[in-house]
């Protein structure tokens, strides 16, 4: 450890979800959610309104659904991502040429190089120093980007990174070096970096719920409750210990990949064909990384979210699909019962390697197993759908729609590697590696599979493959010829709700399109995002998360039909002046309750209001029945409707007109 607090760690505030807050005005102070659409999708990032309701990273989305219903749910939007993180890397990298980025939003720096003047001075003011330094980065990131970010600095990366979350968001702690154990003993075991749920329910077990608890025990002790490389590494950063420098060259530990199903797979040879698919696709991605590897992992979670882990070790380094899949072969079996012991079907497949080198020996496998070539471990968690000890920054792919069963793949040759092999969301019974929605390639730890670094140029391609397959996802930029750009609210029997906003405009107006419409397409997210970030670095920071109104568009007022939510809106300009709720039957529209912005009273904005929305409820062949009391109003002093009207038995001027309550 060092004796100045030199090594800062800095972490965007709910990246992603803030990014799309950014992007969505109307969307700013709300909960958001990204990540896997469907029910069977996973939560990658939660906006912190969204985390109020119980929402959090690695939530199944059809529990996220019910605790937090009204949030939007996103896709996530990589490009925009990217050029994000980009922009803060560089700001880190005019600090600091020693940066070490450990995902998009978050990376170590060493400023030692700022503290020389002092570095015979007392750490107190090396504290300022860092103080100031740190406090600076952090205003320039809101300056030029609109985000927030919270940063931790100490004498070490496990301090600075336990500092970073201490006080988020937009948060900044510094650890004077000297007082790193007192300030550590406080707090939750969990706080320590690498501890889950499950090991901090195993610590629980043995007396250890704080650093402080955690120091009386043994070397011993913790090797017995959590293995013996993991116990070594509790006893050290439960006192603090970490000597590791911040690395420009962040070595490759390990590559993965994963498919969570929108139905459990119950037949096995289903089960052998989807596990083949994935080591064809960890083949492709580990040969474009250069890599091979010596320890093969299946992951297999059973419906009840029980989850397990089989591992092969072999003596020499491979990048093989060949000889990954017999080793996938071998393990499955009995990985697949231990999961589906209490309840049959699988949910979710994931295969990775370990030990990564950059040369290989193929044939690492003969005909006859030699057991004293393989280490076989167990890792077996019974755990909620939140409560795994991976902390997932990325979506897992999803496999939307019925699985047809398949016949498993030979294990000879693979086929030819996809040029950008990903999970997908796309409603098939077999992934689609040109999906929008999936999650670019991984880079994972043991224990914290992360985003690193640029990311692939696979995601490129893929607008203009859903563009042709005229594929509307909520999130998605889109672009229309009329109207301007704006994102998808939702999309579904043939058409598709877009609200017309972008970074820089306020709260924009809802149009419900056909999908066919050859006016409408969709955009590049990362081309926004560059867009944004110019026009904010010309304009200049305004207060909170918002970019500030930089639309030239003339006022006018408008009535649009928001179907998503229910309501007739009308918009003066860019801003909601008021709505007219409804609720849709086979036959009518029953008007229950109209509102108008108190800005806006008294300037007749009701009655533009109920006109057109009559209008169209006539136009589209349905009657009306007003329960609201303005559009009874209305109704009784515009005889014109009254052929369309199905009054309330409570409210009928004739008493026997009555319609529907």
């Amino acid at each position: 450890m060092r004796s100045l607090p030199s090594i800062l760690h800095v972490d965007l505030d709910a990246f992603y979800a803030s990014v799309e807050q950014l992007h969505k005005p109307s969307l700013r102070g709300k909960p958001v959610v990204v990540g896997g659409i469907g029910n069977r999708g996973v939560v990658s990032t939660a906006s912190y309104e969204a985390r109020a309701f119980g929402v959090h990273s690695a939530l199944a989305t059809g529990i996220a659904r019910r605790r937090a219903p009204n949030a939007a749910y996103l896709i996530p939007r990589f490009g925009a991502y990217q050029v994000y993180s980009e922009r803060v890397m560089a700001l880190m990298h005019e600090l600091s040429p020693l940066v070490e980025p450990l995902s998009l939003d978050e990376a170590f720096i060493d400023i030692s190089h700022l503290m020389e003047p002092i570095d015979r001075q007392s750490s107190r003011n090396a504290t300022l120093k860092a103080r100031q330094v740190a406090d600076d980065l952090r205003t320039r990131i809101k300056d030029e980007t609109g985000l927030t970010a919270s940063i931790g600095a100490g004498s070490s990366k496990l301090i600075a990174k336990i500092a970073s979350d201490a006080e988020k968001p937009d948060g900044l702690v510094i650890i004077e070096p000297g007082t790193e154990q007192t300030w550590l003993d406080p707090l939750p075991v969990r706080a320590l970096w690498g501890v889950g749920p499950a090991t901090a329910e195993r610590l629980r077990k043995i007396g250890a719920t704080t650093v402080a608890e955690l120091r009386t025990l043994s070397h011993a002790e913790l090797t017995a409750a959590v293995g013996a490389s993991y116990g070594a590494t509790l006893y050290a950063i439960a006192r603090g210990q970490d000597d590791r420098d911040v690395s420009t060259d962040r070595e490759l530990k390990s590559v993965s990949v994963e498919d969570t199903f929108a139905e459990d797979l119950l037949d096995p040879a289903t089960i052998t064909s989807h596990m083949d698919d994935l080591v064809t696709r960890l083949g492709s991605r580990i040969r474009k990384a250069g890599r091979s590897g010596r320890t093969i992992t299946i992951k297999v979670r059973g419906h009840d979210f029980t989850t397990v882990s089989r591992s092969e070790t072999t003596p020499n380094p491979t990048d093989d699909p060949a000889a990954i899949r017999a080793a996938t072969h071998r393990m499955l079996p009995g990985a697949v019962a231990a999961a589906t012991q209490l309840t049959p079907g699988v949910r979710l497949l994931g295969v990775g390697l370990t030990g990564l080198a950059e040369w290989a020996q193929l044939d690492l496998f003969s005909t006859e197993e030699d057991d004293d070539t393989l280490d076989f471990w167990d890792r077996d968690a019974e755990t909620g759908p939140g409560d795994s000890d991976e902390d997932f920054d990325m979506p897992r792919g999803v496999v939307e729609g019925p699985v047809a069963p398949a016949a498993p793949a030979a294990p000879t040759a693979p086929a030819a590697p996809d040029p950008d092999p990903q999970p997908t969301q796309d409603p098939a019974p077999q992934p689609d590696p040109a999906d929008i929605t999936t999650p670019v390639p991984t880079v994972e730890g043991e224990r914290s599979p992360r985003q690193f670094g640029p990311l692939p140029p696979g995601t490129r391609g893929a607008v203009e493959t859903a563009q042709g397959e005229r594929r509307f996802l909520p999130g998605q930029d889109v672009a229309h010829d009329e109207f301007g750009g704006g994102w998808v609210q939702g999309s579904g029997l043939g058409r598709v709700t877009v609200r017309f906003e972008r970074p820089w405009t306020g709260s924009g107006r809802i149009k419900t399109l056909r999908s066919d419409d050859p006016a409408l397409r969709l955009a590049d997210a990362a081309d926004v995002a560059r867009e944004a970030l110019e026009l904010l670095a010309g304009r200049g920071p305004d207060d909170g998360i918002s970019i500030g109104d930089m639309t030239d568009e003339p006022t006018k007022t408008e009535v649009v039909d928001n179907e998503l939510e229910d309501r007739f809106e009308i918009w003066h300009g860019d801003r909601l002046a008021g709505f007219a709720a409804y609720r849709r039957r086979d036959d009518a529209t029953v008007f229950v309750h109209t509102q108008i912005e108190p800005e806006f009273e008294g300037k007749g904005l009701a009655s533009v209001l109920a006109r057109r929305a009559l209008d169209e409820t006539v136009a589209r062949g349905q009657a009306i029945i007003p329960v609201c009391p303005f559009i009874a109003a209305y109704l009784r002093k515009h005889p014109e409707y009254e052929e369309h009207v199905r009054w309330p038995a409570a409210d009928s001027p004739a008493g026997d007109r009555s319609g529907d309550h």
